[in-house]
């Protein structure tokens, strides 16, 4: 609807001129929605690997492994102010999540002592690592190359044309989603599960292929969707890094939300973490306050229009 509306009604054209004849083009978006898949699939091993707490810690370093791979693919320059903002928005998002975690884990530790003794014993922490490490490393390629897709020109026979527009570059990324889950269906139709319903024959019968979807299943489908959207907006008009800022600041609201939603108590964690964020999100495009030395620059500047002759 969307791409129909930018193209003024055009849409069968638009699909036609972005797909069909120019397959080479449409197919390179099959690289970041390989990358995401094998993120997907490696976080699973992560989890399956490390501790909780630990895979929160490690899985914030998506935030400077996004930084620099942008520095290496957009030729981006960061200064020592912007990187050191980065690492604290990173440890302040991890505060705020174990914060949370241990607020609803001390609840009942005792009951869930020996469940995580025997887990911790099946759990390898180079395999743990190595997987976060590739998921932290798939997250930042994905979004950047799907950055520079959406930005850069494409070239048409030698010759540049505009960018193809952001809401026909999510069409054909949603089309390699699609059919990456529809491999991923059959593949997994064999183990779908059983209902505790019978069939004529008296037999279980098999789960159908949206069990459980009930309308708040469907409300979250529509707000990831939408949240898609704004994501491949951010990127658009903004940058990568400034997409995993926004997430880190989303982390603390909606651990705020919770407070009045779910009865979640906040502790001195969470606002030691809520701060780090918030004020590494103000500090990376802002310069430092000039009671902290940041209006030297302004001040030299203003000084030397007085004095120079002009």
């Amino acid at each position: 609807a969307l791409e129909h509306n930018t193209t003024n009604g055009q849409l069968i054209r638009s699909i036609r001129e972005n797909i069909f004849e120019r397959p080479l083009d449409f197919l390179r978006i099959l690289i970041p929605s390989l990358l995401y898949l094998v993120q997907n699939s490696v976080m699973y091993i992560a989890i399956s690997n490390l501790t909780a707490p630990m895979f929160q810690v490690t899985y914030q370093c998506k935030l400077l492994t996004t930084a620099i791979v942008s520095v290496v693919m957009l030729q981006r320059r960061y200064s020592a102010k912007q990187w050191l903002c980065l690492t604290a928005l990173g440890m302040g998002v991890a505060i705020v999540v174990l914060g949370a975690r241990d607020d609803s884990s001390n609840k009942d530790d005792a009951k869930d002592e020996d469940n995580e003794e025997n887990a911790a014993n099946a759990q390898n922490l180079f395999v743990g690592l190595m997987a976060v490490t590739v998921a932290c490393l798939c997250s930042a390629f994905a979004g950047v190359y799907f950055e520079k897709v959406l930005k850069r020109p494409t070239n048409d026979g030698g010759q540049a044309r505009a960018p193809v527009s952001m809401w026909m570059r999510n069409v054909q990324m949603a089309f390699f989603s699609i059919l990456i889950a529809l491999i991923n269906m059959w593949r997994d139709s064999a183990n779908r599960g059983f209902t505790d319903e019978l069939n004529e024959s008296g037999e279980p019968m098999v789960k159908p292929f949206l069990h459980g979807f009930t309308g708040w299943a469907w409300v979250i489908v529509a707000l990831q969707a939408g949240g898609g959207m704004l994501v491949a907006a951010v990127i658009k008009y903004a940058d990568n890094v400034l997409k995993g800022m926004a997430t880190g600041v989303s982390v603390a609201t909606g651990t705020f939300a919770s407070t009045f939603l779910f009865g979640t108590t906040l502790s001195m964690q969470f606002g030691i973490g809520a701060g780090m964020i918030l004020v590494s999100v103000y500090l990376f495009s802002n310069d430092l306050p000039a009671a902290c030395g940041g209006g030297k620059k302004a001040k030299n500047d203003e000084m030397k229009a007085l004095v120079l002759p002009k």
